[in-house]
């Protein structure tokens, strides 16, 4: 543990960064599993892939190539796949 108050304060707002980061995180990975299961409604849940990845981009939490990676990723799943 921390002795220093600048160095408590730090991991305070470490903790709370960490939890609001895990949110952009669980939210993608949560709708690749659903367009995983495929249905009727794979192209919304496409459009709204990508709206997630770009704001987990933008709020700095994955980088900006991996973004482009999991987009490309999800765009070939979409083109072999039997539900298309």
């Amino acid at each position: 543990m921390p002795i220093i108050k600048s160095a408590k304060k730090k991991m305070r707002k470490d903790r709370s960064k960490t939890v609001k980061n895990q949110v952009y995180i669980k939210n993608y990975k949560e709708t690749m599993k659903k367009i995983k299961k495929g249905g009727k409604d794979v192209k919304e849940l496409i459009k709204k892939y990508y709206s997630q990845i770009d704001k987990a981009v933008k709020s700095r939490v994955i980088h900006k190539n991996k973004g482009d990676r999991l987009k490309s990723k999800v765009r070939k799943l979409v083109k072999t796949s039997k539900w298309n």
